[in-house]
């Protein structure tokens, strides 16, 4: 028996046709849970993981534990990937809002690696 796809699969599936993650211009990805966040930077050509960063990284805890709410933990994680993104060489990435829609969580994610000084 075949389970119906949810309607954030339908989105993810559509919104992944038009995205695709280049050596020159890797796809910056995001996945949220309900207690935290997670991003990734792909090279999809390869099919290798860059950089990723969560709110679960030991390195960044001291920040997490201040943190008031969840969205102040993606403002948290968006500074460190970009950090790390920098570290690595990576300049522009392809946002990929994994199906989600472009607020909240994910729009303070989205602004504050622009912030840390990459371009999408």
């Amino acid at each position: 028996m075949m389970k119906k796809p949810s309607a954030r699969s339908r989105k993810k599936k559509h919104v992944r046709k038009t995205i695709f993650g280049a050596p020159d211009r890797p796809r910056l990805t995001v996945f949220r849970s309900n207690s935290n966040i997670y991003a990734q930077i792909i090279d999809d050509l390869h099919g290798e993981t860059l950089v990723s960063s969560s709110s679960l990284d030991n390195d960044i805890q001291e920040e997490v534990e201040k943190a008031e709410n969840k969205t102040d933990l993606s403002g948290i994680v968006g500074k460190r990937i970009a950090e790390k993104a920098k570290e690595a060489g990576v300049e522009k990435v392809v946002f990929d809002r994994n199906g989600y829609k472009y607020h909240g969580r994910v729009k303070v994610l989205a602004e504050s690696v622009r912030e840390g000084g990459l371009e999408f």
